[in-house]
């Protein structure tokens, strides 16, 4: 009797990674300033408008990071509790 391979086609999605959050960066176009990162969006916009009124700058990069996390559709889409490899130790 020779092996047979058994292949099945399987649904993924992709989502918000359930155990991290989304941090908000802003970086100003003019100068070396930049925002505190921070979890909160509306605390990012504050500073840099703050900026902007002291410097007159009104250029800013806004960077948001968050982490994705693939799920077969049949599977518990909860990872266990992990912390991303490049975010361990600094």
């Amino acid at each position: 009797m020779s092996p047979r391979a058994l292949i099945r086609s399987v649904t993924h999605r992709i989502t918000q990674h359930p155990n991290t959050d989304v941090t908000y960066e802003a970086e100003c176009l003019a100068c070396a300033w930049t925002a505190t990162p921070s979890t909160d969006a509306e605390k990012v916009d504050v500073r840099c408008l703050s900026h902007a009124g002291r410097s007159n700058h009104r250029g800013f990069r806004r960077i948001v990071t968050g982490f994705a996390f693939v799920v077969r559709d049949e599977e518990d889409p909860v990872p266990a509790p992990s912390v991303p490899p490049h975010t361990a130790g600094g």
